[in-house]
């Protein structure tokens, strides 16, 4: 057998940049390279590594967490065929990547995550950053992405990389257990030399399968279907993953079944097909969730059905309801009892419709779906054609935004109450031309997603819209959007506080406590003036060109002007957070104090106790299958 000595940080860079995925016969090349921040527990392993292998990009992030989300980003825009590796120092530079590494795992996206581990020698320990523990020196702090990781492993000697690099491509690659995948390198093994096989650098293809459904299921399925009066089909994340969405329309055509979007599901279907009924869920809009309540079948198409879908299980009230569930991980395939197809979503989607030939909705519920889209476009042209302010609402700018952008463009959110008015009302006109991160909602995500995003598809515009909140956690990537040349149009919405958080406070009798950037006054709380921060300066200062709008009419110039300029550019304009897009037909489980002092949320808790009685125990439901 012929070897190669090679460090073990050589020889895992060698190994990476060799991997490479296929699907339906295309080829593609996984790792894209390497994002993060040197340090001393990764600079002179990974680092020299790097420095000798120029072929596989390092790019330097300005945050940790931040090099997680333009992974995570990458790979989502990517239908999880490609992502990057993400390294650090040991210390707070790994710690940083816990919070971006939860993200990926629970939106189920590949990424792999290296951080620089304290010494597997131990001699020289405590080292600067490390944590120790009376009860084990086997403890680091990278034992924090154990539950954050679907695959975690430390690399005490170099030989062990050979078995854990082949395990780590093993989840990577999965349709059904993907995630963050976390190899702790300790920093002196990092260094060391072996002699490694020359086979483990050859380019290796690993193939993603499209799983088959169970014949007898799927005709079960079918038979389902066929005597269901008002079935309805909720698409989620895994539609798009799969490269489903022709099979979706064609099927919701055949079948003239209506169909629900998901957060991540969103842009399985364009929002003017006839059976799009929208979002669905606490962010949905009525005909969605009117079909929802009422469906006595619920087709569930590559989605986890988490609260905010399934409205904390008050979504779907018909006494009879059943659930067919399509999903390549078992754990979402039996959900809610459902009749469980533990298949790819695009061959599950064909094989339903063969056998369905010549089925179709009756007419008295077919009738039904058209005025619902009718009276859902009359609403949304509503909201968007408000001439409210200065300050505008929140809709009206989302409409400004979605009417200027072309339809191949992506607009890219994460937290706060964007993401709800965006899940109603962006109308996406294409595949993937909606990026939310709504799995963990995470504030911070939206400029550093936005880069990602942008390096995967750079033929699309980005349109980056995030709060004044979620900027001021992390605006730091659009310096290195600027760095390395990808260009971000960002509307910056700002409402001085926590808009939907504040939202919620005020709908549980909390009037907004703690929500509002305010200073702070002689009684104690923050109640005095707003807190004046120059949103402007501070993108300006990173790099971007900024302008500031007020009106209908200087958001639309800033706009049309950001179209032309082909350097990152922001736009600041204020919004009246109290001009709320409403919401429809649903509710939220947030659980309120069952005793206080004040009359506003004695009197939330009662309306709440009235609503928790709506809550469903579908996973008990007799018969299911």
């Amino acid at each position: 057998m012929r070897t190669q000595r090679l460090t073990m940080a050589q020889a895992l860079v060698r190994f990476l940049k060799n991997q490479y995925v296929e699907r339906d016969g295309q080829e593609h090349l996984f790792f894209h390279g390497a994002w993060g921040i040197f340090g001393h527990g990764c600079i002179a392993g990974l680092g020299q590594a790097l420095q000798e292998n120029p072929d596989f990009r390092y790019y330097q992030s300005k945050n940790e967490q931040a090099s997680v989300h333009i992974a995570t980003a990458f790979a989502k825009t990517r239908n999880r065929l490609g992502t990057f590796a993400c390294i650090s120092s040991i210390g707070p530079g790994a710690t940083n990547m816990i919070t971006g590494a939860a993200a990926a795992t629970i939106n189920r996206i590949p990424v792999l995550l290296l951080p620089g581990d304290l010494f597997a020698r131990r001699n020289v320990a405590p080292v600067l950053q490390q944590l120790e523990s009376e009860h084990s020196q086997d403890v680091s702090v990278n034992d924090a992405f154990k539950p954050v990781s679907r695959y975690w492993d430390r690399i005490n000697r170099p030989d062990q990389l050979i078995c854990s690099v082949v395990e780590a491509m093993r989840v990577l690659t999965s349709p059904a257990q993907t995630g963050a995948v976390t190899l702790a390198l300790p920093q002196d093994v990092q260094s060391e030399a072996w002699d490694y096989p020359e086979e483990m650098f050859e380019k290796r293809v690993w193939h993603i399968p499209r799983a088959e459904p169970d014949r007898a299921i799927l005709a079960r399925a079918a038979e389902r279907i066929r005597s269901a009066k008002r079935p309805l089909i909720v698409a989620g994340g895994g539609i798009l993953y799969s490269e489903a969405t022709e099979a979706l329309a064609q099927f919701a055509g055949q079948t003239g079944i209506p169909v629900g979007e998901t957060q991540a599901g969103k842009g399985s279907l364009p929002f003017d097909h006839p059976r799009n009924l929208g979002a669905i869920g606490v962010t949905g809009t009525p005909g969605a969730n009117i079909a929802a309540r009422d469906a006595d079948l619920v087709i569930a198409v590559g989605t986890r059905l988490s609260d905010f879908t399934t409205a904390s299980k008050t979504a779907f009230q018909n006494p009879g309801v059943q659930f067919i569930n399509i999903n390549v991980a078992e754990l979402d395939a039996f959900k809610h009892a459902g009749l469980p197809l533990v298949a790819d979503a695009r061959v599950t989607l064909e094989a339903l419709g063969a056998a369905l030939d010549g089925y179709r909705v009756k007419d008295n519920f077919a009738k039904c779906i058209p005025q619902w889209k009718d009276r859902w476009e009359r609403e949304t042209d509503r909201i968007y054609g408000l001439r409210h302010g200065p300050p505008l609402s929140q809709g009206e700018v989302i409409g400004i935004v979605n009417r200027l952008s072309r339809p191949q463009d992506i607009v890219v959110c994460a937290a706060g109450s964007l993401p709800g008015d965006l899940h109603k009302l962006w109308r996406t006109r294409q595949p993937r031309g909606y990026h939310l991160e709504y799995g963990y909602s995470c504030m911070g995500y939206e400029i550093a997603g936005g880069l990602g995003v942008k390096m995967a598809d750079p033929s699309r515009e980005v349109y980056v819209m995030v709060g004044d909140g979620s900027f001021l956690m992390m605006s730091s990537e659009i310096a290195t959007s600027v760095q390395e040349g990808y260009k971000l149009n960002i509307v910056v919405l700002d409402n001085h506080g926590f808009s939907s958080i504040g939202g919620l406070s005020q709908a549980i009798g909390s009037h907004g406590f703690g929500t509002d950037y305010r200073h702070r006054t002689k009684s104690g709380q923050l109640d005095g003036a707003h807190v004046p921060v120059d949103f402007v300066a501070l993108c300006q200062g990173l790099g971007a060109r900024t302008v500031r709008a007020r009106t209908h009419e200087e958001l639309e110039s800033a706009l049309e002007a950001m179209k032309r300029d082909e350097h990152t550019t922001a736009v600041v304009i204020e919004v009246d957070k109290e001009m709320r897009v409403p919401g429809y037909e649903s509710w939220w489980d947030v659980p309120i104090s069952e005793v206080s002092g004040i009359e506003s949320i004695r009197a939330a808790r009662a309306a709440y106790e009235e609503a928790l009685k709506k809550e469903r125990h579908h996973e008990v439901a007799a018969g299911a299958r």
